[in-house]
């Protein structure tokens, strides 16, 4: 792959560490710059948050000698965000320009609370900006599927940071009609959103009268399931990426290049561990574990080693674009999102989106398992396309007879209920189809 197809991430890596243009970033200044941050952030930390200044109390002032040293600190973690987010404030209420509640579907903990200063917000706006020049050019158009009528939202910031490279970012919000949509999307050159409800409006009649027309797509919120994407791909003949990133992040975490082989990490804004899930200890690159996010450049609720839930894996060596950026392997998931087939047997659920999204029709599904005879029983609700045709059913059981886990042990097919319901946006931006099997 010919230098030209370098992340533009590359270069920009090098101006946050301060390197002149004529130098390359390498593993050296990373580390050093990661290694000067770390230790400012836990000394900020200690400083203006009565929460870490607690959590951290009876560590040493230099106990970061090395970058390995940061495994001497304690975990933050999704309860502590429950119950000490104002604790965790580093700045003034009148300094936070955005609180973010997330609450937890189906339960009654308490909401998750994050706080975002303008210099914060600023950090996300500029990773935007560079990460989507790979995706869209100068003069471009960008049709935008995400929330984004308040104020720094992510399509809010999305749009903002697009018209900093002369690119319009017309903000749609998450897509409730995949027809009307896609009658949107018409002039756009690049669509964002939200992985099934961007194949929804490519399995609309008509859909493939865009081909040529949309260049990219970046789906992101949501795992991509690749044979998702193969079927977007195939109906517009084009370019499909992939985003990581949660709101603990700032909502951006990493983009991939055209090489596909990996999301490159804003490393200057973030650093990330993999740690086992069970003891906590770190994995080197290459393994997979939980994925363990400590801030470097936040003001307002800075977080030091917080456990996100993600599973993932750091890639070792440089992407095949030549960017030397970390890079982050395809996050498969949540620890929590996997179903318990008991003694000890776990079925990822990415297991089960690779395989049912390749069956044509098919536009979303919801999995159970009930108990049965002893054993296991597996229930699919799927939505299909209105003009599907009537082999899904057995098409959707050829793919489950193609996954592993599911031909060994005590799990018995269900039944299949097929739904033709109208789309309905459940407002979490992910799974948009509400129903259950009968």
């Amino acid at each position: 792959m010919s230098a030209i197809d370098r992340t533009p991430l590359h270069a920009w890596l090098g101006r946050k560490l301060g390197l002149p243009a004529s130098s390359e970033p390498g593993p050296e200044s990373l580390a050093a710059y990661q290694l000067d941050k770390l230790r400012h952030t836990v000394s900020y930390v200690r400083q203006h948050s009565p929460f870490y200044r607690k959590h951290l109390a009876g560590l040493p002032v230099d106990v970061l000698g090395s970058l390995p040293d940061l495994a001497r600190l304690p975990f933050t973690t999704e309860q502590d965000l429950r119950e000490h987010h104002l604790g965790m404030l580093c700045v003034s209420q009148g300094q936070v320009a955005r609180v973010v509640t997330l609450n937890t579907s189906g339960t009654t903990a308490a909401p998750k609370r994050l706080y975002f200063s303008d210099a914060d917000l600023e950090t996300t706006l500029d990773f935007f900006h560079h990460g989507m020049a790979t995706m869209v050019q100068p003069g471009g158009r960008v049709l935008i599927l995400l929330p984004g009528a308040t104020p720094d939202s992510v399509g809010d910031l999305l749009a903002r940071a697009l018209a900093r490279m002369q690119v319009t970012g017309v903000v749609h919000g998450p897509v409730g009609d995949p027809q009307a949509a896609l009658e949107h999307a018409e002039g756009a050159d690049c669509l964002v959103g939200i992985p099934v409800q961007v194949l929804a409006m490519a399995e609309q009649p008509g859909a493939d009268k865009l081909r040529g027309a949309i260049k990219s797509v970046l789906l992101t919120t949501d795992y991509v399931p690749q044979a998702l994407a193969r079927r977007v791909e195939a109906t517009w003949g084009c370019e499909v990426f992939e985003h990581y990133g949660m709101t603990e992040t700032g909502l951006g975490a990493g983009v991939d290049c055209r090489a596909h082989q990996g999301y490159h990490l804003r490393a200057a804004d973030l650093y990330y561990e993999v740690v086992e899930p069970a003891s906590g200890a770190p994995l080197p690159p290459g393994e997979e574990g939980e994925l363990v996010l400590t801030t470097l450049t936040r003001s307002a609720m800075p977080l030091v080693r917080y456990r996100t839930g993600d599973l993932g894996r750091l890639l070792p060596g440089p992407c095949p674009c030549g960017g030397f950026t970390p890079r982050l392997d395809r996050v498969p998931g949540r620890l929590s999102n996997r179903l318990n087939l008991g003694k000890g047997d776990l079925l990822p659920m990415w297991l089960l989106d690779e395989a049912l999204f390749a069956v044509p029709g098919l536009l979303d599904y919801r999995a159970a398992l009930r108990l049965q005879d002893g054993g296991y029983c597996l229930e699919l609700t799927v939505q299909a396309a209105e003009d599907v045709h009537p082999t899904l059913a057995a098409e959707v059981e050829e793919a489950l007879a193609e996954v592993s886990a599911l031909t060994h042990g005590d799990i018995a097919p269900g039944p299949i209920e097929i739904s033709h319901q109208a789309w309905s946006d459940d407002g979490t931006g992910k799974r948009s189809f509400l129903s259950t099997a009968g």
